[in-house]
């Protein structure tokens, strides 16, 4: 969405147009919490990398160059060092609960590395009377190894659920960067690290009874990935608009299996 506007918000902060920003991130989230009300709409807060951010209108006056943008200035520690720009997302999505009505959306934080991090944001969030209930509720990203280990402490905090970044679990566990020619064959969202990774987390969640979801491309590309992932207990599962017939079927297959045993 932050792409649609185009402008970075730090520009938009300095020459006092953040209403331009608030305006249209309001717009767009209330279409989708209206196209799927009553069921709750996870929005999951930027993550632009610095990169990313350079090449919106104004951006390169505000972001440093990076040798590795993907392990730098980017998640929930970004929200702590440059909370005006978080503020924006947050006074947008309140916007569209309170003055809109929309109860059904609620929001997610990528990129945590730590559980002190956690800690932070979630203050930052609950001081834009963003309160966790039983009509908002929080989740995080799982997409670091960290968040697999301390997946518990995590949840101690204070989350209600979690989707699973399938592409930046695996390059962070293998140590491949799936966008440089090098070395991105062994990319593999099938790794037995990753799979491991991926079950820890469905069932930590499970016995924590909080929800557990997984996007990125792996569902999509290895259907017989979606029959484990339901095997393991998983909640949701996000793909690609063309696989959603396939998906269903198989886990339709699988749930099927399950209860016949």
């Amino acid at each position: 969405m932050i792409a649609q506007i185009g402008i970075h918000p730090k520009k938009l902060i300095a020459d006092r147009k953040e209403t331009q920003f608030t305006t249209a991130l309001t717009e767009n989230l209330a279409k989708f919490a209206k196209a799927f009300y009553p069921r709750p709409v996870i929005y999951r807060a930027t993550d632009f990398k610095t990169n990313e951010y350079s090449n919106l209108i104004g951006g390169k006056a505000y972001e440093p160059q990076e040798p590795n943008p993907m392990l730098g200035f980017r998640g929930a520690f970004r929200y702590l060092t440059d909370e005006k720009v978080f503020s924006l997302e947050l006074y947008a999505l309140k916007n569209v609960r309170d003055k809109l009505g929309f109860k059904n959306l609620w929001l997610m934080i990528p990129f945590v590395r730590t559980v002190k991090e956690l800690q932070s944001v979630k203050k930052i969030v609950s001081s834009y009377g963003l309160v966790r209930s039983a009509s908002f509720k929080l989740w995080m990203m799982v997409e670091i190894p960290a968040n697999v280990v301390l997946l518990k402490e995590f949840i101690n905090v204070g989350i209600d659920g979690v989707s699973i970044g399938s592409n930046d679990l695996t390059m962070l566990t293998l140590g491949v960067d799936r966008d440089n020619s090098e070395v991105a064959s062994e990319y593999d969202e099938l790794n037995p690290a990753v799979l491991a990774l991926i079950e820890t987390t469905i069932k930590v969640c499970r016995k924590n009874k909080i929800t557990c979801s997984i996007c990125g491309q792996a569902p999509s590309l290895h259907p017989d990935l979606t029959e484990k992932l339901v095997r393991w207990g998983i909640t949701s599962i996000s793909v690609t608009p063309d696989m959603i017939d396939q998906t269903r079927n198989i886990i339709y297959q699988a749930e099927k299996h399950l209860i016949n045993g």
